[in-house]
């Protein structure tokens, strides 16, 4: 499940008139859930082996913990996608696309969320699709509209997969936040004759380590 981390409720107008739109986070609260728990059992397996470990244990425990840690950190907490009036970040496990809207060729979800800039494709890590989400959504709507007596008692505190759109359809939460991206997108015109480049930038204090606890946990593997 995807949630924004802000609402837009109170938003602000724009000199041009539009709605200005506060600064909003999306990110799936499942991949946090799971990250935090193999962080805690990471520390847990890790810290006994190095408690009580003899010989090379500790050392490999050390060097495990190293490599995985980062790792666990970058695919499941560190994946979030910000929005704001005047541009769009996306935080993947490994690097960060920072792109204004104006610089943004379209936002699609099939079975995955992506970002076009550039004449390039990126992933939106953050942003993950649900088959069944969309299923369920899918159900929802179609109850909701023969009528159907059990839909129409839930619809207004259901807050999963979330409350029907102005059209009355229910959306999964991935979907939902796509649709909320392009309405940002589609308030900024694409001009051709100037048009940013998205900004790419590695992050190594995830890498670096990562690779470092590979190579030493490589290392006592063969030597010991």
């Amino acid at each position: 499940m995807t949630s924004p981390k802000n609402d837009r409720s109170g938003t602000a107008t724009a000199g041009d008139g539009q709605p200005k739109y506060a600064d909003r986070a999306y990110r799936s609260v499942a991949g946090v859930v799971g990250g935090v728990l193999l962080l805690v059992l990471a520390g847990w397996l890790g810290g006994d082996a190095v408690a009580r470990g003899t010989g090379h244990t500790p050392w490999l425990a050390l060097a495990a913990l190293l490599c995985a840690v980062p790792l666990i950190i970058a695919f499941s907490l560190r994946p979030v996608v910000y929005a704001n009036d005047d541009r769009v970040r996306v935080r993947n496990p490994f690097r960060t696309i920072t792109v204004p809207w104006s610089g943004v060729d379209g936002i699609r979800s099939a079975y995955s969320t992506e970002l076009l800039a550039g004449g390039r494709k990126f992933q939106m890590w953050a942003i993950p699709v649900s088959v069944r989400a969309r299923k369920s959504a899918a159900r929802q709507t179609a109850r909701a509209q023969s009528g159907d007596p059990r839909e129409s008692v839930s619809v207004i505190p259901r807050r999963h997969p979330g409350q029907p759109g102005a059209d009355g359809t229910f959306r999964a939460p991935s979907d939902r936040a796509v649709n909320e991206l392009r309405e940002l997108a589609d308030r900024h015109p694409v001009k051709d004759d100037d048009r940013p480049n998205p900004v790419i930038r590695w992050c190594y204090e995830i890498i670096a380590p990562s690779v470092a606890g590979a190579v030493v946990l490589i290392v006592l593997a063969v030597t010991g």
